[in-house]
């Protein structure tokens, strides 16, 4: 390709086909289906409102620098040979007519200014044929990075894809992920540096996917959603409900279905409290904004339907639709973020059920804290009660420095159990196994060490993460491939591991540790 390691190969041979051609239309799953089908028109109304767009930009090459092709947008449905044209295309064919194309990348555009993209299913096609291109025997080039511009930026909500885009088979399942805790972090630290309304984008994709979840309306959120725009198509990729926000999942070329992830479509607690941080904070800079307080509030009470008698809250609900449980274990990370959560809604609200519920997430986490040790333990086991010692977490331990900040004495000795335990050379790992660095940990060890006043630990960690980070100023999960946790991923049997593909959430944090700016701190 162009650029990274894919792209779009194509070949029309002459001696089978005279003239050829391709259109990319948005596809609908609809409910009760496994298998996707083209939004052609009078199928439904799966067209993409695209306005404001400016151009349409692609890069080309030819097999031999001689042939010779047509690239347009739209025009579906006009005076075409379909049915019906209940649904066409807002605007006729916009084409940039035959291109002679060279045996080089090259750049093209298509000027979109002036133009009606309110619904667009055929969002890009090429056609040519023996006529246009005299003494070839086929027609051979190929195509890259096809993408649409905007001179002005989108106000629509939206949920950043929390990975780089991947080409491998198996890392590119999760290309279109866009996990709510990264998000999360992200909508922080763009409140942080000012970025007000890039932030209010991700809090509007938030408070969306809490009013419009295509099953429940309990006040829960999904751990992770389909990045971008999160409301449904029209055609209803991939919900049940014209609407509701769209989950992430990828389509299996061997089964020909369509398939979603068991974490995906589950709620973690801590995740759910992440939302309630992002959503106070975005607030406290745009009050007028009352929408982001009551979602936030609306998730602060479905979590305290999880709170336990014997202490602390539990971990959240695992499963798929209908049939989602409720997970029994206590997360001491979970706790610790609601330690903030429920803060921020005291502290907003006033209300005492939500003073309550911050002693007591505060109590479950100093009661994981194991004082020879000086280290704070996962949680508990399924049980409840028996406390989870086989692996230890980074950020079980930083967090919690972090969110009891002055209540706490102990975060040196605890930071010397870090360093003794989970230093990879100038990083830190996730757990105690050493088997490589995460980069979103360093970074919050950095931020603790900046809490317990150790400023010069702070800053050599600044300046290990600025080497790591990429010039487009992102930052990579972990130094490796494959640097595990110790955890398995919900719903299977595989290990969870990170990789050294740039992240979101680890970019959020390097920005936090870049502005030195505790997420946890309430009086913020």
């Amino acid at each position: 390709g162009y650029s990274g390691t894919s792209g779009i190969a194509t070949r029309l041979d002459f001696s089978q086909h005279l003239w050829g051609g391709y259109m990319f239309v948005n596809g609908v799953l609809k409910a009760g289906e496994s298998q996707p089908a083209p939004g052609f028109p009078g199928d439904s109304d799966a067209g993409l409102d695209l306005s404001g767009t400016a151009r349409l930009v692609f890069y080309a090459k030819g097999e031999t620098g001689k042939e010779r092709v047509e690239f347009f947008m739209g025009g579906l449905g006009w005076n075409g040979p379909f049915k019906s044209t209940k649904f066409p295309d807002s605007t006729q064919k916009v084409s940039m007519g035959v291109v002679s194309l060279a045996s080089e990348w090259r750049q093209y555009q298509i000027d979109l200014a002036g133009r009606d993209l309110s619904r667009i299913g055929c969002g890009f096609a090429w056609v040519t044929n023996n006529t246009n291109n005299p003494g070839l025997a086929a027609v051979q080039f190929s195509l890259d990075d096809i993408h649409y511009e905007f001179d002005q930026p989108r106000k629509i909500p939206i949920f950043l894809p929390s990975y780089a885009v991947a080409s491998d088979i198996n890392e590119a399942k999760i290309n279109n992920f866009a996990y709510l805790y990264d998000n999360a972090v992200a909508a922080m630290a763009l409140s942080y540096a000012g970025q007000h309304a890039r932030a209010r984008q991700i809090a509007d994709a938030i408070v969306y996917a809490l009013n419009n979840d295509r099953f429940y309306s309990d006040g829960r959120l999904r751990n992770a959603y389909s990045s971008g725009d999160p409301q449904g198509f029209q055609g209803g990729l991939p919900s049940r409900a014209k609407g509701s926000a769209r989950l992430p999942g990828f389509y299996d070329l061997s089964s020909q279905q369509w398939h979603e992830d068991f974490y995906a479509v589950s709620s973690s607690t801590g995740n759910l409290a992440w939302a309630v941080i992002a959503l106070c904070e975005v607030y406290q800079n745009a009050p007028e904004h009352r929408d982001y307080l009551r979602a936030a509030g609306k998730i602060g009470d479905f979590i305290l339907t999880l709170k336990d008698d014997k202490g602390g809250f539990t971990g959240g609900y695992e499963g798929w639709d209908g049939k989602q449980g409720q997970a029994t274990y206590k997360s001491t990370e979970h706790n610790i973020d609601l330690i903030t959560a429920y803060g921020l809604l005291a502290k907003l609200t006033h209300e005492r059920k939500y003073v309550e519920a911050t002693a007591w997430a505060k109590a479950f986490v100093l009661s994981m804290y194991d004082a020879e040790k000086h280290c704070f333990f996962t949680g508990t086991t399924a049980d409840g009660v028996t406390a989870s010692k086989d692996i230890l977490p980074l950020d079980s331990n930083t967090w919690a420095i972090l969110a009891l900040g002055g209540d706490f004495k102990d975060g040196a000795k605890v930071m010397a159990f870090v360093e003794d335990n989970m230093r990879v050379g100038a990083g830190y790992d996730f757990n105690t196994d050493k088997d490589g660095v995460w980069f979103e940990g360093t970074a919050q060890v950095a931020l603790a060490y900046k809490q317990i006043g150790y400023s010069r630990k702070y800053e050599e960690i600044l300046s290990y993460l600025r080497a790591n980070s990429l010039p487009d100023g992102s930052i990579t999960a972990a130094d490796r491939e494959g640097v595990t946790t110790g955890f398995i991923v919900s719903g299977t049997a595989m290990p969870s591991t990170y990789s050294k593909r740039p992240h979101i959430g680890a970019t959020a944090w390097l920005a936090l540790a870049e502005m030195g700016r505790n997420p946890f701190t309430i009086g913020n």
